[in-house]
């Protein structure tokens, strides 16, 4: 660890241009002995934050000495609940900068909207604290790549929240597609259809609520009046935080499409879609879509809405290896084999093995072991989320231009296609800057 800790001080003093960053302090605490807390702190506490909180709360050895939330009503209600979880009451802060500066701490997570990923992220790594960040990596691929660069220069041990990677009925699902017993596998469906997400009703701006810091709440989004729809869970609905259905399921689902075929960045990706449902809403991405990649030998297709449950295979939501001698379909209840040929099947079926629901606890061990070991192979590395992120961007911005994008993954641009290129890189809002990693 002395050579980590040395590695990420001389990098970090030798790096320059991320606006958000006061210094640059010593990075890592000493390794953490049989018997030592981890300690971490939490930006960004409503909803999957707290969910990831309680989580890493639930394994040996571990302390929140600090939470963040720019809601101030949130907050003081998540520094009781982490009170009466661990018996001491860790610090608030409204300023996730501040609480950056406090010592003692190891661990930062990070449950913000997407588009406030990057810039806590980027801060962390630099101050040397290992990450646990929620998915997708970021709202945009620049800020992805950004986020990427900045977790290899300066080492972090980070694991991204895509939790089914630690599931383990998942895992045996990817182990039997790796066995070749489905055959030639010709097409991969991805889907999510939730149908107890219903329609945003619009609603008139509003004053800001009392207690909340609006303004960086947005932070690098653009300047807008406060809208209730716009805050808390539903920013996941609006272009300027998130990417809708695709990225908030699509990092989850898409990623084990992934990882079964064992690829990374297709040729070429098309899509189709809109507010068919509920055209005159108030979200802006679509409850309807669907995105078909071209990885050369195969396809993907992604196939979502919003207000119904009418998935593939009678499921809501997952993943369908479709090869020669059969398919395997696996979501998270369970998997199975379903074989090609009727009356004469290609191979054996295989019933359904049903999920334990450990997946999230299972990540977090994960996690916390890696830290134990000085392990960056976490079993959602920022390797594995950037990729997968990228991919589901890629549909959104195919959705977006109406066209097909060829895709240069080298260079992380679209081939000859300079309007789609634009959406790769985000404007951000003053005073805040993209970080230069």
């Amino acid at each position: 660890m002395t050579n980590r800790r040395t590695f990420i001080r001389n990098s970090a003093l030798a790096t320059a241009g991320v606006s958000v960053a006061a210094s640059v302090p010593f990075a890592m605490n000493s390794c953490m002995g049989a018997n030592e807390k981890l300690v971490c702190a939490l930006i960004g506490a409503k909803g999957i934050g707290f969910a990831d909180l309680k989580a890493f709360l639930g394994q040996k050895n571990t302390e929140c000495a600090a939470i963040c939330d720019v809601d101030e009503n949130v907050l003081n209600k998540r520094i009781a609940d982490v009170e009466k979880i661990q018996g001491t009451k860790p610090k608030g802060f409204k300023d996730f900068r501040k609480l950056l500066e406090e010592p003692g701490i190891d661990v930062i997570m990070i449950g913000t909207p997407d588009h406030w990923h990057l810039l806590p992220f980027v801060n962390a790594a630099q101050k040397g604290k290992y990450i646990y960040c929620e998915k997708p990596l970021s709202n945009s691929i620049e800020e992805i790549n950004i986020m990427e660069r900045a977790a290899n220069r300066y080492g972090t041990i980070a694991q991204i929240g895509q939790w089914q990677r630690s599931g383990k009925h998942w895992q045996d699902a990817i182990e039997f597609v790796h066995s070749g017993k489905l055959g030639k596998i010709r097409t991969v469906r991805t889907w999510s259809y939730q149908g107890w997400m219903k329609s945003i009703p619009v609603k008139p701006d509003e004053p800001v609520p009392a207690g909340v810091d609006y303004d960086f709440w947005l932070g690098p989004a653009k300047q807008r009046p406060f809208n209730p729809n716009r805050f808390h869970f539903n920013f996941r609905w609006f272009w300027d935080y998130a990417g809708g259905m695709m990225t908030d399921w699509g990092v989850h689902i898409i990623d084990f499409a992934l990882f079964g075929m064992k690829v990374k960045a297709p040729e070429s990706v098309m899509a189709m879609g809109g507010k068919f449902a509920y055209p005159n809403d108030a979200a802006e991405t679509p409850d309807t879509l669907q995105a078909l990649y071209d990885f050369e030998d195969f396809t993907m297709l992604w196939d979502h809405g919003i207000g119904i449950d009418g998935g593939y295979y009678g499921r809501s939501h997952g993943v369908g290896f479709v090869g020669n001698n059969g398919t395997l379909v696996v979501d998270r209840a369970g998997w199975e084999v379903i074989p090609e040929g009727g009356k004469n099947p290609r191979m054996d079926r295989v019933k359904l093995t049903k999920g334990d629901g450990q997946d999230l606890n299972n990540h977090m061990k994960n996690f916390i072991e890696c830290i134990k070991d000085n392990n960056r192979n976490t079993n959602t590395s920022i390797e594995i989320a950037a990729n997968t992120a990228r991919v589901c961007h890629l549909g959104n911005m195919a959705y977006k231009t109406g066209r097909r994008l060829y895709w240069d993954a080298d260079d992380s641009k679209f081939i000859n296609d300079d309007d789609a290129n634009q959406l790769l890189v985000p404007t951000y809002r003053a005073p805040w800057e993209l970080p230069k990693i």
